[in-house]
């Protein structure tokens, strides 16, 4: 009978423990300086539901529940010649490459014929986009098996006016 209970115990924890959704992105990336230097940095989300720990970065947070979503300014320079991204870098940078989960989100600067604000061309999972404001957002959305999904906001699509 002992064997039978200690059977039946051993199930439920690890069936509870399994039911608990934890997820780790490290989100690796690389910066560009606008003096040409290149310096790797991480940014990544985490959770922990058996102690509702969340982790934006490098810091965790205890959470009554996992948050809803998380969202990234960039912010363009006065001079439209860099931008700034408060989680990825305390100053001014020319452009950066970050994978986070399955998607890649890569910020550069072009040459372009036609009026782009600040030449900067934005490809989120292979498709382009350009700059349609200053400040543009990056909105992680999250659900207990992960990245649930990834928005732009503050963007256009390019429709091809490459040089």
């Amino acid at each position: 009978m002992n064997n039978l209970i200690l059977l039946f115990s051993s199930f439920c924890l690890i069936f509870s423990a399994a039911s608990l959704a934890d997820f780790d992105f490290s989100g690796e990336g690389k910066l560009r300086y606008p003096t040409g230097v290149e310096k790797d940095f991480k940014f990544g989300f985490g959770w922990q539901a058996s102690t509702k720990q969340f982790r934006i970065g490098d810091k965790s947070y205890e959470m009554s529940e996992l948050p809803e979503s998380y969202s990234i300014a960039i912010t363009l320079s006065k001079e439209e010649d860099k931008v700034w991204v408060q989680e990825f870098n305390k100053g001014f940078i020319e452009g950066f490459e970050w994978q986070l989960g399955d998607h890649k989100i890569w910020l550069r600067k072009q040459d372009y014929n036609e009026n782009v604000i600040g030449n900067y061309l934005l490809t989120f999972n292979k498709i382009d986009y350009f700059l349609a404001r200053p400040n543009v957002s990056i909105e992680v959305s999250f659900s207990e098996n992960g990245i649930e999904n990834v928005k732009l906001d503050g963007v256009t699509r390019d429709m091809s006016i490459k040089n």
